[in-house]
């Protein structure tokens, strides 16, 4: 594993207690799925929010399916952040 995924992954199991091995088996689970499809965009959104213990409001779950199902997901580390904090 590359030094920059590695502090991926260990900032995500220190800001939201997510063990790396999680993360797999959901990207795992997820590498065939229909991102354009709401359903399991909505889903995923909230099997992610129950791992994390990151309550997300309707709001919130629906501009992040919206950005994801539009394909207007961003790449960069920051602008994620800005979409989850909205």
């Amino acid at each position: 594993m590359s030094n920059k995924h590695k502090n991926v992954f260990d900032k995500l199991q220190s800001d939201a207690n997510i063990d790396p091995k999680d993360i797999y088996k959901v990207a795992d689970s997820v590498k065939n799925a229909d991102f354009s499809d709401e359903k399991t965009v909505r889903k995923l959104v909230r099997h992610l929010s129950k791992m994390a213990n990151k309550p997300v409001s309707k709001e919130k779950e629906d501009k992040i399916v919206k950005s994801i199902t539009s394909n207007k997901v961003p790449m960069d580390m920051n602008s994620l952040n800005q979409l989850f904090k909205k």
